[in-house]
C-alpha cells in the first residue's frame, strides 16, 4: 500500500504516519499544493498511491478543494471509478454539512480527529488496501 498523508498539523500527521507505514510506504505533504505535485509525480511514474488521508481544514487549498482537484486529475487520466485512489478525509470538522460536502465530491472515508487506528485498520480492510 502506497499512502500520501496530507496534513498540515504535525501531531496528526506523525500519528498517521507511524500507524500507516506499517502496511506500506508513506508520503507526506503539508499543504494542497505539495500534494498535487506528490500525486501528479506518482502518476507519471505509474505508481499512484492506493490512499490518500487529506485533512479538511488547511491553509491555502482545503481539503474539499484538493479533493475535487484530485477526482478531476482521475478523470482526465481516465482511471476507472474501481482504480482511483482511496481518499480518507481526516479532520476535527465533524458538523453534517461538512462530512456530505466531503462525499459529495467523491472522498471514500470520513474520520474524525484524533484518529482512531483501530477504525483505520478497519477502514483499510473495507477497502481492501490491505488483508
Amino acid at each position: 500500500m502506497r499512502t500520501l498523508i496530507v496534513e498540515d498539523e504535525f501531531t496528526s500527521r506523525m500519528q498517521l504516519k507511524y500507524f500507516l507505514e506499517e502496511h506500506g510506504s508513506c508520503d507526506i505533504a503539508v499543504n494542497g499544493t505539495e500534494a498535487l505535485a506528490a500525486i501528479d509525480l506518482a502518476n507519471k511514474e505509474k505508481k499512484p498511491y492506493s490512499l490518500i488521508c487529506l485533512d479538511v481544514k488547511m491553509p491555502g487549498m482545503d481539503g474539499n478543494e484538493l479533493l475535487t482537484n484530485i477526482r478531476a486529475m482521475e478523470e482526465t487520466l481516465g482511471v476507472p471509478p474501481e482504480q482511483r485512489v482511496k481518499i480518507f478525509m481526516t479532520t476535527g470538522v465533524t458538523d453534517p454539512k461538512s462530512v456530505l460536502k466531503s462525499f459529495y465530491e467523491l472522498c471514500d472515508e470520513y474520520l474524525a480527529k484524533p484518529v482512531d487506528n483501530v477504525r483505520l485498520l478497519a477502514l483499510l480492510k473495507k477497502h481492501a488496501l490491505i488483508q
